[in-house]
């Protein structure tokens, strides 16, 4: 029996996707990094892209940790009130 001939093909295709959902999930591992850590960011991420946000602000209050939110929301009104 021959060779299949798009064996080589396949195993290039699945190299390249396990390739891209592994940039995919660090990728979302470097931004969620990114907004954990700097309320600044979060703040850009407010401006440009708020639906990220929210799902940051979800994603930590189903892991159980309240009060992010809040907290960006008081600092950025003392400081919009302060200018």
């Amino acid at each position: 029996m021959s060779p299949k001939p798009f064996a080589p093909l396949a195993k290039k295709w699945m190299k390249g996707i396990i390739v891209i959902e592994l940039l995919g999930v660090f990728g979302a591992y470097a931004l969620f990094h990114a907004m954990n850590t700097s309320q600044d960011f979060r703040s850009t991420m407010k401006r440009r892209f708020p639906s990220i946000l929210e799902v940051y602000y979800k994603s930590n209050e189903l892991a159980g940790e309240y009060g992010v939110r809040q907290r960006d929301q008081l600092d950025w009104a003392t400081d919009a009130g302060g200018r």
